[in-house]
């Protein structure tokens, strides 16, 4: 004990209170995040707070850092809301970071094999044309142009489009 009759704090480390306010503010910080960029949002306060069964004047206080009605109930239950399996994902840096990244993967997924079937339904629509208008300007060429130079027609029936 030191002489003002508590107990000394370790040096470089903050007070309880101190710690207790910047979770409070990591808390807000995270909460608004997820908020405004979870694929399926952004919410509202009152849509997320709907969705996760709770008041939309708790979520409120959690996002100004107040937190004085903050649970760790309120917290698991806007977590499994919003498909976090992550418990810590409010809690722990490291955890808030993972579950971001795979959060904007997964959406950035859908989003890109969307982008990526049209991609390649317009390759083969494009492939698809140029195959009938070689197939046309190879018809209408005599017999001899068909081939190129030094290429002979193979022994047996004629092609798959009839070119001999």
């Amino acid at each position: 004990m030191h002489q003002g009759g508590g107990t000394a704090e370790p040096r470089g480390h903050s007070s309880l209170e101190e710690r207790i306010n910047a979770a409070k503010g990591d808390i807000a910080r995270r909460l608004r995040y997820i908020r405004h960029h979870h694929p399926d949002g952004p919410f509202t306060l009152a849509g997320l707070a709907e969705r996760a069964g709770v008041s939309k004047r708790t979520l409120s206080h959690a996002e100004s850092a107040d937190g004085s009605n903050l649970t760790l109930e309120t917290l698991l239950k806007v977590c499994y809301s919003l498909g976090i399996a992550r418990d810590a994902y409010f809690l722990d840096e490291q955890v808030f970071q993972q579950v971001n990244m795979e959060l904007e993967a997964s959406s950035g997924r859908e989003a890109g094999c969307a982008a990526h079937v049209d991609l390649l339904c317009h390759l083969l629509t494009d492939i698809a044309d140029s195959a009938a208008q070689a197939r046309g300007v190879l018809r209408a060429l005599p017999p001899e142009q068909r081939r190129p130079p030094g290429r002979t027609a193979p022994p047996g029936p004629p092609g798959p489009y009839g070119l001999s």
